[in-house]
């Protein structure tokens, strides 16, 4: 996990509903419907994806359940602002305002889970400026408490650069 600052100097604003938003330059993307994304990139510390173009299969609204023992899977749609020579997943759970990595999906290398929009795969490296699309199903594992979250998902490079973000409440069940 990489910070740009402590992390008692990350501002966090006020609680939304029964969530906080999480602000921080830290990478991020999150899992839920679209309709209900966070897309501010200036608090997720990267280009923000547009809520049409992501899907967390079984989700239809916030907060997004994540059932413990089931392996969820998810698609995002996105263009890189810039050539990406690789990408690692960077997958954190904010519990209290503190992140807490997703045992194995964080820092995971995200190369292998990119496709061309034709389903096609396409791996690394990426163009700039070329639409692709990443899939990946991670588990959601029996250790984790049953409680709300905030999910920060994000793509960075090796020397995280962030190539998307986006964050949602879900709930661990």
């Amino acid at each position: 996990m990489i910070y740009h600052r402590a992390l008692w100097e990350l501002p966090y604003p006020s609680p939304i509903g029964d969530y906080n938003e999480y602000s921080s330059p830290m990478a991020s993307l999150v899992l839920t419907d679209s309709s209900q994304l966070t897309s501010d990139s200036q608090h997720l510390g990267g280009p923000a994806v547009d809520t049409e173009k992501y899907n967390v299969v079984g989700c239809t609204k916030p907060p997004c359940r994540l059932r413990r023992k089931t392996e969820v899977a998810m698609e995002v749609k996105f263009t890189p602002e810039f050539d990406v020579p690789s990408v690692k997943n960077s997958v954190h759970a904010l519990i209290l305002n503190i992140p807490f990595p997703f045992i194995g999906v964080d820092g995971t290398n995200a190369c292998d889970t990119i496709f061309e929009t034709d389903g096609s795969k396409a791996s690394c490296p990426l163009k700039g400026g070329k639409e692709y699309v990443y899939k990946n199903n991670f588990k959601v594992l029996e250790i984790y408490p049953k409680i709300k979250v905030n999910v920060i998902w994000s793509l960075a490079t090796p020397d995280n650069k962030n190539v998307f973000c986006f964050s949602l409440p879900a709930r661990i069940v």
